[in-house]
């Protein structure tokens, strides 16, 4: 069994079946050594685990599961993409997006649990550089919305 799958399991994660997506768009594209995931979204089973603006229907530690539920998403289409989880060298960026109520500024606490799961899965190669970015709303109502950057061998 590869490395990071074997702490997938032990961590008792499961990865889904990346769906298929729902517009004109691909969940993964490699250019170079360098693989841009589309946004996605904290969907368990095709169903949002969360939804509703953090702040005013949902708190910071929902908030928090939610990002981490979107980053076990994000793995999901890696794998796919890659066939080997093993493959990645380091996770260069994530952009987050979280559907905040007015005047909610806790957006990089949230994101702390995908950041966090990264870093639990992938140890050091998980560490990177971030934005946690405020939105009024997202598609479908989501919670948290993020995007990776990620360079592979």
């Amino acid at each position: 069994m590869a490395k990071i799958e074997k702490v997938l399991e032990e961590k008792g994660i499961v990865l889904e079946k990346v769906p298929v997506p729902v517009a004109e768009y691909v969940p993964a594209k490699t250019v170079g050594n360098l693989v841009y995931t589309s946004g996605n979204d904290c969907r368990i089973n095709g169903i949002l685990k969360y939804t509703g603006k953090v702040g005013s229907d949902l708190t910071v530690e929902q908030g928090y599961d939610a990002a981490r539920q979107v980053m076990i998403n994000l793995i999901s289409v890696l794998k796919e993409h890659l066939g080997d989880l093993d493959r990645v060298k380091q996770v260069v960026k994530m952009l987050a997006f979280v559907n905040s109520a007015d005047g909610f500024v806790e957006q990089p606490y949230v994101i702390n649990g995908a950041s966090e799961l990264l870093v639990e899965v992938f140890g050091e190669k998980g560490k990177h550089a971030r934005s946690a970015i405020s939105a009024n709303e997202l598609p479908f109502n989501t919670p948290v919305e993020i995007e990776l950057i990620v360079e592979i061998e």
